[in-house]
């Protein structure tokens, strides 16, 4: 079962493959802001969910350990029981104290078995957790870079668009300029021929 966050990277992915591209351009694509603004909200919003539930996992580890050392406990209180009713008995006393020895030995053997068992499970679910976490952490950071790096490039080709635009203004302002004070010169030599008639 995927969680949200797979799906909304999904979404994500689906999304960016279903934009149009810009003209002129096989790599750059023209995007709904909006559309994608709320992805990443919703993104932002379960993340912190997704990393509790994954810290519920981790510490079920403790609940593993409690129960596994429960058991050994109750191994081992069976052990002594067994024990001391062997003890009990006068004819077979020292038989009796070897006997329980070994099934006190075996029982803490048993228990040592079942709580290293039960650390190694608690310990992979840990890391499977930590491992999923991150790889889920890897795949929004490499959207979050695409759409930064993509952002930039458009930024860039804005800003370089405005610039040339610019130039051209300033080179026709300046190849104007000559004939407009021309014009204003003789202007004024037309309001003088005026004035001396």
């Amino acid at each position: 079962m995927s969680s949200r966050i797979e799906q909304i990277i999904e979404e994500i992915e689906e999304y960016v493959e279903s934009c149009r591209y810009q003209p002129l351009s096989t790599t750059k694509i023209v995007v709904n802001k909006e559309e994608l603004e709320e992805l990443l909200r919703e993104l932002r919003l379960k993340t912190p969910d997704e990393i509790k539930r994954y810290q519920k996992i981790i510490s079920n580890k403790d609940a593993i350990l409690a129960d596994a050392q429960a058991k050994a406990d109750g191994i081992i209180a069976d052990a002594q029981v067994k024990a001391q009713e062997m003890v009990s008995q006068h004819e077979i006393m020292q038989q009796a104290y070897t006997q329980a020895n070994d099934t006190i030995n075996s029982a803490n053997a048993q228990a040592q078995g079942i709580l290293d068992a039960a650390t190694q499970d608690a310990n992979s679910i840990r890391l499977s957790a930590i491992t999923y976490t991150d790889d889920m952490l890897a795949n929004l950071s490499n959207i979050m870079g695409t759409t930064l790096d993509d952002a930039a490039m458009k930024y860039n080709a804005f800003v370089e668009s405005l610039q040339s635009c610019y130039s051209v203004v300033k080179q026709n302002r300046a190849e104007l300029a000559p004939q407009t004070s021309q014009a204003v010169v003789d202007s004024l030599d037309e309001e003088l021929d005026e004035d001396e008639e």
